[in-house]
């Protein structure tokens, strides 16, 4: 009998079918993005194959007009819940296309059952100490997660080594949004338009109002067009409502649906974030941006764009699990000056920026541009000066 690796040249035995492969990631927004580069590996190592992609409808968006795929599949995800009836009608709609091959590219409890339930024959996961017990029989094949010093892109490649598919040189990484899609940001031609976004997923990620305001006045001074985008949870509108107290002349832009907010992203000149979605969205995109870390480490998780800033929050203890800061009013993120930001901002206009090598994924310093092409890399990250 053929091992994995021999039969990964996709010549199987399947008569006039096409092999047809699903990916399955059930994670965050951002999850969704960095997973991108492994779909286009697996296309291009399967270049005749059937690829579809899980994930959950909120992230859909995000991979449903993008070329490698034949069919995006979306799950309803409610943090928390699992809804038996949308989930038993999705595992029969699945089971129903008979897939040859599955990778659970997003490694949670979830789509580990999900891999176990799909009836595909070849089912490729990732085995680590954490999970249920039971997740190592969840799969035909499996790999030990790769270090959590590398790129993000970078571990989830390694997850396709089973199949014979190696990283490749250059990581390119690129949204579609969806066609017909439109928003409209208002904004003075005479001026450069930066977008905001000051959200993020947890409370010690985001940087605090007052240097948001600071950064505001600072900008507009110097000729920039700052807008906001607002988020989705009641901690994000707390925040915007704390914003605009100290700086009513701000402009926040409506809620977005998620498509609005890739098209209003694309239109602007630069994106200044948080650690979050919107951050990875934009430097996708091809956006100028710069991106404002707090206990992330930014060698593993920062955004992958042909031109982008990382700022790190130096000496952070609120690490991994830990939602609130441990430090008061984000202490942390305070040492990222406002001067620091518009710094890089000015860098990203006054630059020639473009594809740099992979050796620099997640290693920027201010003043250095990410990218999305390079060669891989086992260097040590380096962090990012806060301070002005």
């Amino acid at each position: 009998m053929r091992t994995l690796s021999e039969r990964s040249n996709g010549k199987e035995n399947l008569g006039s079918r096409r092999l047809k492969i699903l990916s399955i990631q059930l994670r965050s927004l951002g999850d969704a993005v960095v997973s991108i580069p492994a779909l286009m590996a697996i296309r291009e190592h399967f270049p005749n194959c059937e690829l579809h992609a899980l994930v959950t409808s909120a992230a859909a968006p995000l991979l449903r007009n993008h070329p490698v795929l034949d069919r995006v599949w979306e799950l309803e995800r409610t943090r928390g819940k699992m809804g038996l009836k949308q989930t038993l009608a999705m595992l029969r709609a699945l089971r129903a296309e008979r897939f040859d091959r599955l990778v659970d590219i997003g490694g949670d409890d979830r789509s580990a059952i999900f891999s176990f339930l799909c009836g595909v024959r070849e089912r490729l996961g990732v085995v680590n100490a954490r999970g249920f017990l039971g997740r190592r029989f969840c799969y035909t094949h499996t790999v030990t997660a790769s270090s959590r010093d590398r790129h993000e892109t970078l571990r989830l490649l390694d997850i396709l080594r089973p199949w014979g598919i190696s990283p490749p040189e250059k990581i390119e990484l690129q949204l579609y949004p969806e066609i017909g899609v439109t928003f409209f940001v208002p904004r003075d031609g005479s001026r450069r338009l930066v977008i905001c976004h000051a959200g993020a997923g947890s409370k010690k990620k985001m940087w605090p109002a007052t240097h948001w305001a600071q950064l505001y006045r600072l900008a507009v001074a110097q000729g920039y067009e700052l807008v906001f985008t607002r988020g989705v949870t009641r901690r994000d509108e707390e925040f915007m409502e704390r914003l605009q107290q100290l700086a009513p002349e701000i402009r926040i832009l409506p809620l977005l649906d998620l498509p609005r907010l890739l098209v209003a992203l694309k239109s602007a000149d630069a994106v200044i974030s948080n650690d979050t979605g919107p951050m990875h969205f934009a430097a996708s995109l091809g956006v100028k941006t710069v991106a404002i870390f707090g206990p992330s480490p930014p060698e593993r998780w920062s955004p992958v764009g042909p031109a982008v800033r990382i700022l790190k929050a130096q000496d952070c203890i609120c690490q991994r699990y830990t939602h609130e800061c441990r430090r008061p009013d984000n202490f942390c993120m305070i040492d990222i000056a406002p001067e620091t930001v518009l710094q890089n901002l000015n860098s990203l206009f006054s630059e020639q920026t473009g594809p740099t090598r992979n050796s620099e994924l997640g290693t920027r310093k201010p003043g250095t541009a990410d990218a999305c092409s390079a060669d891989l890399s086992r260097r040590s990250p380096t962090e990012a000066e806060a301070g002005p």
